[in-house]
């Protein structure tokens, strides 16, 4: 294994068009938590600083399907149309992240809570006996370390991502925040992650989680 510490074997790259331009897709399995991801990275990062990065967490519900009660789509969407806008950007797709790490089957079970007992997304989690988040962002570190990135500008509101990149060894050189326009459904989910797990939501200031009618989010 080379530094970044992901084998040869593991990893396969080729060329995406998607309707926003020409990607290159590098797919790997991580050799710590063993789940397969995806970057897909716009131009020529290597050796390059300060790149547009977004690190992304699944979210089937939100990503695939639209799911109101999130914003994971609609962020998705922002982050690859502002890196196709640069010279060159990386979006890492993270799986087994489903649920801020719960898996899929565990947060619908919380949707359950949130829509019949009106826990929000740290409640229904920890309700159900799961951590708050037990995501793990190595993969990302590992893959922008693969693809030789210097330092990253990373597309984020949550404080904790760029510690966990930095304790990983990447340079993240400024945050660029990632603000979706909030919606009845996702507001209490949105307030939650401003008001108890610390995300940088300036756009919310005068929401109240409890003054809205919505449902309490992923």
């Amino acid at each position: 294994m080379r530094e970044h510490g992901i084998a040869a074997e593991h990893i396969a790259e080729a060329d995406l068009v998607t309707r926003r331009g020409t990607f290159r897709t590098v797919a790997f399995r991580d050799p710590l938590d063993g789940n397969e991801h995806i970057a897909l990275v716009h131009g020529d990062p290597h050796g390059k600083e300060n790149v547009l990065v977004r690190v992304h967490s699944e979210c089937v519900t939100g990503d695939i399907f639209g799911a109101m009660r999130c914003e994971c789509g609609d962020q998705l969407a922002a982050a690859l149309d502002a890196i196709v806008a640069e010279p060159a950007g990386v979006l890492v797709y993270l799986r087994g992240h489903e649920g801020r790490g719960i898996g899929l089957v565990a947060k619908v079970r919380t949707h359950v809570l949130q829509d019949e007992q009106g826990l929000d997304t740290v409640d229904s989690a920890t309700a159900l006996g799961y951590p708050v988040d037990r995501r793990d962002f190595g993969p990302a570190a590992r893959v922008l370390k693969y693809l030789g990135v210097r330092s990253v500008r990373l597309m984020s509101n949550n404080a904790d991502k760029i510690k966990a990149l930095e304790s990983h060894g990447i340079v993240v050189a400024a945050r660029v925040p990632l603000l979706i326009e909030a919606n009845a459904h996702n507001i209490r989910y949105l307030t939650a992650k401003r008001d108890r797990l610390g995300h940088d939501l300036p756009h919310l200031d005068g929401y109240d989680a409890y003054s809205r009618l919505g449902t309490a989010g992923c």
